[in-house]
């Protein structure tokens, strides 16, 4: 599974989430049996070329559509801010979905 977090800096530790508007980086993670098996980084997200799952915004004021026509889930995380905070609500169904 793949999922898609706009970021403010390419630092798996350091990072936090962003609005899309403003994001520095994106961070495209890949989760193998509930764990991060890798996290990298994009300065654009035309850039990714694998197949995204989902991606995780900030607020439901995000411009997700084209994510949506896409068949991408769009997930909001309220309250989580970094990396391993955002996935591990994600991994517990914690985040809102905006897809639906």
């Amino acid at each position: 599974m793949t999922v898609l977090i706009p970021i403010d800096t390419a630092s798996r530790h350091e990072s936090l989430i962003s609005s899309m508007e403003e994001n520095n980086s994106w961070a495209f993670i890949t989760l193998e049996e509930g764990k991060i098996e890798s996290c990298e980084f994009y300065e654009r997200r035309e850039d990714i070329i694998e197949w995204i799952d989902s991606v995780i915004v900030i607020n439901d004021k995000e411009y997700v559509w084209p994510f949506i026509e896409e068949g991408v889930i769009v997930l909001i995380a309220p309250h989580q801010k970094s990396i391993d905070e955002i996935i591990e609500a994600f991994l517990f169904k914690e985040l809102h979905d905006l897809s639906v």
